[in-house]
Order: structure tokens, then sequence, then C-alpha cells
């Protein structure tokens, strides 16, 4: 169950595709392999208010949380961390040549026994791939 959450500033608008943005992070998640299609989410939340680094207007980020479900080895969240962080510097590559963005990903484990879930969605798409 991979949640994905980006967080942006509100001076990005115009200047990226957030729902580019938002496709490019599903497809290195379900490229890694390590998720059922069924259980990929991906999300950006806009934020209108923020103070970044030295305050300058033209400051911007993308800050992006992965959390996945308890169960895969470090070295898998690593490569799943490095294609994600890889495919959106990509994308972003003009923003991160400038001397005021700041990207950065987050991955964290959830605990099984303080997570609860009912996911509708997997038996049509297990249905679907067999």
């Amino acid at each position: 169950m991979p949640h994905f959450s980006i967080e942006y500033s509100s001076n990005l608008d115009g200047k990226v595709d957030i729902q580019r943005l938002c496709d490019v992070v599903h497809e290195a998640l379900s490229a890694c392999g390590l998720f059922e299609l069924g259980a990929l989410r991906v999300r950006a939340h806009r934020c209108e208010a923020y103070a970044i680094a030295d305050r300058l207007p033209q400051n911007a980020f993308v800050d992006m949380n992965l959390r996945m479900g308890a169960g895969r080895d470090a070295r898998d969240r690593e490569r799943a961390g490095h294609a994600i962080f890889d495919a959106v510097s990509a994308l972003l590559q003009p923003l991160l040549a400038e001397p005021h963005f700041a990207l950065s990903l987050e991955i964290r484990e959830i605990d099984p026994v303080l997570s609860w879930k009912h996911n509708a969605m997997h038996p049509r798409l297990r249905a679907a791939t067999q």
C-alpha cells in the first residue's frame, strides 16, 4: 500500500504540470515492481502559505512523502526511492538548475498493527490481470 503525497508551494503554478508530476510518480511506483496497481495512491497538495529559507518570493519547493506497508527490505525501499527521485528530478530539471528550488523525498513504513484498510479495487484489478 503505497501512499504518495506531494506538497508543493503555490508559486509553482504555471511552472510545473502537477498532474504530470503525479503521473511520473505513479509510473515510477508501478515500474519498481513492489506494489500492486490497486494499491497505488498519488496525490498532490498545494500549499498557499509557507516561508522558505531567506523568504524570497521566488523560493519554491516540492516535498514528497511515501508511506508504504511494512515488509519490504531496505534495498527495495532504497531502489524505489532512487527511481522516484530520479524520475521527478528529470521532470523538474529546469527548477533544479535555479537557486530557489528545493526537492525532497522521505520514505516511511506503516506499522501494520496500527493500520486499517479495505480496498475494493484489488479484486477488480486482480481479476483483470488473470
